[in-house]
């Protein structure tokens, strides 16, 4: 059944609200795809803090344009199912990715993080990356270490350094006793 122009505009206003409030959005190929996978993917990916929808490859390119992003011609042609990610788009990513290994059928197209385009290959490297707040403790762990190496050395030092006149300090009251 063919769209009417109201129901096409408001589906372009749906997908650039979605565009809108989402950190990113990953593309699939849902061409083999049963109606109980989309809802399976759907569960996964609203687990993920995400929204999975079937688009329309025109009305998508017609609402990135109103949102001001950029356009990737591979991800938004034949059928076409969006992950959009209101949280981290590593979690929906990975939920996709997860999925596609699951599922042969699914082919990850591209993505879009912020306003950067992904390949294919770079969403499956998104989705391998661990989470963000692990990501931030390694970090952290990385800065710290020479701090505390330097801290440690100093600290070492000086105990050294007391444990040699403390020494020094015993020697000259037992020899002053002799």
């Amino acid at each position: 059944m063919a769209l009417t122009k109201q129901r096409k505009q408001e589906l372009v206003e749906i997908y650039t609200d979605l565009l809108d409030r989402s950190q990113g959005v990953v593309w699939i190929n849902n061409k083999g795809l049963s109606v109980s996978d989309i809802s399976a993917l759907r569960d996964r990916v609203r687990e993920a803090e995400g929204v999975c929808r079937v688009t329309k490859n025109r009305l998508t390119r017609m609402a990135l344009e109103k949102a001001g992003l950029p356009i990737t011609e591979e991800a938004i042609s034949g059928p076409t199912l969006a992950g959009f990610s209101f949280g981290e788009v590593q979690t929906v990513a990975k939920a996709i990715s997860n999925f596609s290994k699951e599922n042969d059928t699914v082919e990850i197209k591209g993505g879009l993080m912020g306003d950067t385009l992904l390949t294919a290959h770079e969403v499956n490297t998104l989705a391998k990356l661990p989470p963000l707040p692990a990501l931030r403790a390694t970090l952290l762990g990385l800065l710290n270490a020479p701090a505390r190496g330097i801290a440690t050395t100093l600290s070492s030092s000086a105990r050294e350094m007391l444990g040699v006149l403390h020494a020094f300090t015993n020697n000259d009251i037992s020899e002053a006793n002799t």
